[in-house]
């Protein structure tokens, strides 16, 4: 084969390796990709947060800035003090941040352990309950409750034991039944007691003017019943909702008041109502008082007490 004859068979052999398919190597099918779990994912931990307590969020947070900035976002503490609140809204707005609000409502500083050591004996957390307008204020638990037509608050109370208050700071309260010490007089040593329906607004404990003493409570009524009492009642209600099934069910006192010879307080609480009882042994009858703290001289009622005590 000449030198002509080999250069022309080389390139036909280059055409057809050109003009051919090409093979080739064989290699693994791909695999499908695997998510793996990332420690930094913020919308898992969100949920997670929302199946943890107070202290165990606390704990947690603590641990790193990252979770830090995760646990401390405000829309969980929102979710966390809903939940243990057991209420299913809250206001539209709030003064002060949910993690302050769940502080404050959780961590014992109730009114009278607060601000009067001395009186307190002891407590028992109720709930917390919704006002969205006046409130309704009584002693009696018999149903229907009627709304008195007096002028003012005091002849309400005075003549009918209960009455209607205005200007009442709506949002979330919660409510607390206290033990207290004997208002007559300032011995530790008084064996005499009284129980008190403490209610008051969620942001009550983080306002300057309660912090600092400035707002205090105020009698607005009070009245001896001079007979015997069966028991040591009282109730709030929203004026709004007093009609409400679950409002109604306050009255239906076979349902969570005790036995005759049960002595230990009950209470009952609804999305718009408190109420506690405590039945009595013999007695003489009791006293009544009636006590509001408003927000400044003419500002709106942020805590109100029922209190009863033996005569």
């Amino acid at each position: 084969m000449g030198k002509r004859q080999l250069q022309s068979a080389v390139e036909h052999m280059r055409k057809r390796l050109r003009s051919a398919k090409r093979i080739c190597s064989c290699t693994s099918p791909p695999q499908p990709s695997r998510s793996s779990f990332s420690w930094y994912e913020e919308d898992v931990w969100t949920e997670i947060a929302k199946f943890l307590d107070g202290r165990s969020l606390m704990k947690l947070a603590v641990t790193s800035k990252w979770f830090q900035r995760v646990i401390m976002d405000d829309s969980i503490w929102k979710f966390v003090c809903l939940r243990d609140l057991q209420l299913p809204a809250a206001p539209q707005h709030v003064d002060f941040k949910w993690f302050d609000l769940y502080t404050s409502a959780f961590d014992g500083s109730h009114s009278f352990k607060f601000h009067q050591k001395e009186k307190h004996i002891d407590w028992m957390r109720i709930g917390a309950f919704l006002l969205d307008s006046s409130v309704f204020l009584t002693e009696k638990l018999s149903p229907p409750p009627e709304i008195p037509n007096e002028d003012t608050v005091e002849k309400m109370l005075q003549s009918s034991g209960c009455c209607v208050l205005d200007n009442v700071k709506p949002g979330i309260w919660i409510a607390d039944l206290q033990l207290v010490r004997c208002p007559v007089c300032e011995l530790n040593t008084c064996d005499g007691t009284m129980q008190t329906l403490d209610a008051r607004h969620i942001e009550l404990f983080l306002c300057d003017g309660y912090q600092k003493g400035s707002w205090e409570y105020q009698l607005i009524g009070s009245h001896d019943v001079k007979e015997r009492v069966a028991g040591a009642s009282g109730a709030i209600f929203d004026v709004k909702n007093l009609k409400d099934i679950s409002s109604c069910a306050v009255f239906n006192l076979n349902s969570w008041v005790g036995k005759i010879n049960d002595l230990h307080p009950k209470a009952m609480i609804t999305l718009h109502a408190v109420a506690v009882n405590t039945n009595l042994q013999e007695n003489d009858g009791i006293n009544v008082k009636f006590h509001t703290m408003r927000a400044g001289t003419n500002g709106e009622v942020v805590a109100i007490r029922i209190s009863q005590q033996l005569l």
